[in-house]
């Protein structure tokens, strides 16, 4: 039965400009919206990767009966225009808008323009731990690895508007904030409803998935943020390979051609660049008995798109002598606390090279 089956609920607006969150909305709307009236807009950035799983995700969204706008918001100058002039209708007769990325200068854009009292704010991995906590304490909205750095000249510029998008995720009389996650919500702000997702339509729609004797390796982005040194965490990789037995290794869609490369050569893993969410290759199978991560948004969401499937996953620990000298000096204690919060994993020891 499509999902537009039964009473329609408001006309409601989603942005996303990732193919996870693209996921999550589909999650979300499985579970507490499954009549919505829900338009779903693609932000779209430049990386050809990401392009290419949005676009696969977009087929399964409509698939699933809803409606799916492609924006090319990044396609040049005038771009940021087009886009935001083209959304002003829709925005203004939306009741409720869901996002995928509040730290999105584009979404918090977009946030100062409309006039809906519900705001849902989806999964987007560990950068929700990080939004809920710093609206709890009243805190400027900036990502986790640039949080301690001083604000660039584009940050002073865009401030008012992403004071302006903080206080609209405020909730308030007239305004219901929602967080949807499978990530563990320490400090929830006063007011704001925290939902559970439980990746209940990913099982639903794929799956089980075949299993392999094997080990499967799924890679972070890590290096190409500057949190960890390239070097370290190759020689992490090939050391965890070794001692577990993989022979995969799943690419995040943001790790350097160039990085991947010299990582097949120099390890014999097989790199896999998925054309879709981990959470549903692995649901969709054949996958690892065995699947290793290091501290990422996986490590809490694999265990329930794959439960009752008795695969493991395991998630070793980011040994501090691998950050580098520009990590944010929250660096180390964020990522033991995303792999310290996972439930249903082994935890492993970082590993060190031989």
């Amino acid at each position: 039965m499509s999902p537009r089956a039964g009473n329609a609920s408001a006309p409601t607006l989603a942005f996303v400009e990732s193919p996870v969150q693209l996921l999550n909305v589909l999650e979300w709307a499985h579970r507490h919206a499954p009549g919505a009236d829900l338009t779903l807009v693609v932000l779209s950035p430049n990386d050809p990767m990401t392009r290419g799983q949005l676009r696969r995700m977009s087929e399964l969204a409509r698939e699933e009966g809803y409606e799916v706008r492609w924006e090319e918001a990044r396609g040049g100058a005038a771009a940021p225009f087009q886009t935001i002039g083209g959304l002003m209708g829709p925005l203004r007769r939306a009741e409720r808008i869901v996002m995928g990325d509040p730290f999105s200068r584009y979404v918090q854009l977009l946030l100062t323009i409309t006039r809906a009292r519900d705001l849902v704010v989806v999964d987007d991995g560990t950068a929700t731990m990080e939004f809920v906590t710093q609206l709890a304490r009243g805190e400027r909205l900036v990502r986790w690895h640039r949080k301690g750095s001083r604000p660039g000249p584009r940050d002073l510029v865009f401030g008012p508007v992403s004071g302006a998008a903080r206080r609209r995720l405020t909730p308030g009389e007239r305004r219901r904030v929602t967080v949807f996650s499978s990530m563990p919500i320490a400090e929830a702000p006063g007011g704001v409803e925290i939902t559970a997702n439980d990746f209940s339509w990913t099982r639903a729609r794929f799956g089980p998935p075949r299993i392999t004797r094997g080990a499967d390796l799924v890679g972070t982005s890590l290096v190409e943020t500057g949190v960890v040194d390239g070097e370290r965490y190759l020689e992490a990789v090939r050391t965890l390979a070794k001692a577990h037995g993989a022979t995969r290794y799943f690419a995040h869609r943001r790790e350097g051609a160039d990085k991947l490369h010299r990582l097949s050569l120099e390890t014999g893993l097989e790199v896999v660049r998925p054309e879709l969410p981990l959470e549903l290759i692995a649901r969709r199978g054949p996958i690892g008995g065995t699947i290793l991560s290091f501290p990422s948004t996986v490590v809490h969401t694999l265990p329930l798109a794959l439960a009752g499937t008795g695969v493991r996953v395991a998630v070793c620990d980011i040994d501090p002598d691998w950050l580098t000298h520009g990590a944010s000096p929250r660096a180390q204690g964020f990522l033991n606390g995303v792999t310290g919060t996972a439930r249903g994993v082994d935890r492993l020891l970082a590993v060190r090279g031989t």
